[in-house]
């Protein structure tokens, strides 16, 4: 194997670097005659090496406050033709992070700023604030924005006021109800632009985690039959459907109850090191007398260093099945250590699944 295929990638917090904070000093030495250049390299690059990559995020909003002349009105001015110059989708995430730290006695002058930053680098991290700080308020600009011609904008209503955005702090008041934003998502359900429904389907899923009855109750008035908005119930309801909730099974179209037998079910190879692969493979044959809708599934029961297990669902495949009909499925995945997930050695039990019942067994070892 060729060595550079097993080195590691760039930690994530890289994207905030020396070498680009270079580029961003010498586009705003051309842009704002009185940006101190040199002050800002060394603000920005302050103990560098030890900050993670949202410390370096706000690090460098800090930086460029520092270094930019006038008040906080003048310096968007400035961040306005600095957007477009950035070339990086999250760096550019910096210029929303700058509104969050020194706008928020601003607030029209700030919602104009993040409704033109969002389009450069998503400004989802920064808009919560502003909801922290006043909630109908922001929430009654963010509903506005649910209509604009741009995606990105359409997307920030969304994804700014999801309940449990990733990386960000919770919004404790929709976690215990989250009606509020039901128009917002109301509005964006056909949306056609994929960008936008993926963060619709994730909003709604944070939603199914503490008010499933709810969510239920709203998808269940949503045209199935528009495939836009099919898509996004479909990605919506996947942490129900993993616990086979029943309703959310019947919005998709399953058939209830599975009638199959598995003819066949195998985990190999039976035991592997950490960075081996696994296989599943499967034969399904249907013994209901009419078709049937099926959501296939497997769940791995991974070792935990306590020694217990934690169990994570996986997908694998939506089918229809005629009266004796058969299915062959199969799948390979990666044993391999994760920021969010370590393995440990001992017995992985893994289970098939088919609409909400365990219907085989089998697993495999990992060595240690």
């Amino acid at each position: 194997m060729d060595d550079t295929a097993t080195q590691a990638a760039p930690a994530l917090k890289e994207i905030f670097d020396r070498a680009r904070f270079q580029r961003i000093a010498a586009e705003m030495a051309a842009i704002a005659p009185g940006f101190d250049r040199e002050r800002f390299m060394m603000l920005a690059t302050n103990d560098l090496d030890a900050l993670g990559i949202m410390q370096r995020l706000r690090q460098t909003a800090e930086a460029l406050r520092g270094a930019l002349p006038g008040d906080f009105a003048r310096a968007i001015e400035v961040l306005r033709d600095l957007a477009p110059r950035i070339g990086h989708g999250f760096a550019s995430i910096v210029l929303s992070e700058f509104v969050a730290l020194y706008g928020r006695a601003e607030f029209d002058r700030s919602m104009a700023a993040l409704c033109h930053f969002t389009r450069f680098g998503s400004a989802e991290f920064a808009i919560r604030h502003f909801l922290a700080d006043d909630f109908d308020r922001t929430l009654k600009v963010m509903r506005g924005w649910a209509l604009d011609d741009n995606e990105h904008v359409r997307r920030l209503a969304s994804e700014g006021s999801r309940p449990r955005l990733p990386w960000s702090f919770q919004l404790k008041n929709l976690i215990a109800d989250p009606s509020p934003t039901l128009p917002i998502l109301e509005a964006l359900k056909s949306d056609p632009s994929l960008y936008v429904r993926k963060s619709v389907a994730n909003h709604l899923n944070d939603i199914s985690k503490d008010s499933p009855d709810l969510l239920l109750e709203c998808l269940a008035g949503w045209d199935m039959a528009d495939r836009n908005t099919a898509w996004i119930v479909r990605h919506a309801l996947r942490t129900l459907i993993k616990k086979g909730d029943p309703k959310a099974l019947a919005l998709i179209g399953t058939t209830g109850k599975p009638e199959v037998d598995v003819a066949a079910f195998a985990v190999t190879p039976a035991s592997i090191a950490l960075g081996g692969r696994i296989a599943l493979k499967t034969s399904i044959v249907s013994t209901a007398k009419g078709p049937q809708q099926l959501v296939v599934d497997y769940a791995v029961h991974y070792v935990k260093k306590a020694g217990g297990t934690s169990k994570k669902v996986f997908k694998l495949k939506q089918i229809s099945l005629p009266p004796a009909g058969r299915k062959e499925l199969e799948i390979g995945q990666a044993v391999r250590d994760f920021t969010t997930r370590k393995h440990y050695p001992g017995h992985h039990r893994v289970e098939l699944i088919v609409n909400g019942e365990t219907v085989a067994e089998g697993g495999f070892d990992l060595r240690g």
